[in-house]
């Protein structure tokens, strides 16, 4: 069972930072794309496969202890992904990190996505940052399995005319990799346009 739970934390981490990598690139001088078609540069192929996209507009939101934090798609990168592990093993997810590149966040589950379903949350991790040095906070889904819930994502709408997608989600995450660690709820909510 561990080892599900490893192998899922990892493709969280690739995914992760695969998004980091596009939203470095992301240029607010380069000219929106053409409305007929969705485009994203990128080095990996991992975003020029289809069902990876970088909203254009939009927001995510997301709750940790008294403290609200948005990412804002017209300046941040906020990307939808979609993970084709083999063809029994599929993640889709929703990884985003802001201008300032001192604030990330991502959340992923397993399967299809598609419009109208509530899934189980596979991973996902938030840090946020003072300076280039330490993260200041760094929370990721814990690992052990006294933990029965480990949250759920709701796709409203996906994949729809312009809107990208629109839904919410709660999951918990711990401060550190220890067995005793508390963990906290965070919870949010996405409303991502391509246009």
């Amino acid at each position: 069972m561990r080892d599900g739970r490893f192998t899922r934390l990892l493709i969280f981490f690739v995914i992760s930072l695969l998004a980091l990598t596009e939203a470095c690139q992301k240029d607010p001088a380069v000219s929106e794309p053409a409305t007929s078609k969705t485009s994203i540069a990128a080095d990996s192929s991992v975003f020029s496969s289809p069902g990876n996209f970088l909203a254009v507009s939009g927001t995510l939101k997301l709750k940790y202890n008294d403290s609200t934090y948005t990412f804002d798609a017209a300046k941040d990168s906020i990307a939808f992904i979609n993970v084709r592990v083999n063809d029994d093993t599929r993640y889709f997810g929703i990884t985003a990190i802001n201008k300032e590149h001192n604030m990330s966040f991502g959340i992923s589950s397993s399967g299809f996505v598609y419009s109208n379903i509530n899934r189980s949350i596979a991973g996902s991790q938030f840090l946020l940052s003072a300076d280039d040095k330490k993260p200041a906070l760094q929370l990721s889904l814990s690992k052990y399995p006294a933990q029965k819930d480990f949250g759920n994502i709701n796709i409203i709408q996906y994949n729809q005319g312009n809107e990208l997608a629109k839904g919410t989600f709660y999951t918990f995450l711990a401060k550190d990799d220890k067995a005793n660690s508390p963990y906290y709820r965070v919870e949010g909510s996405f409303d991502l346009q391509l246009k």
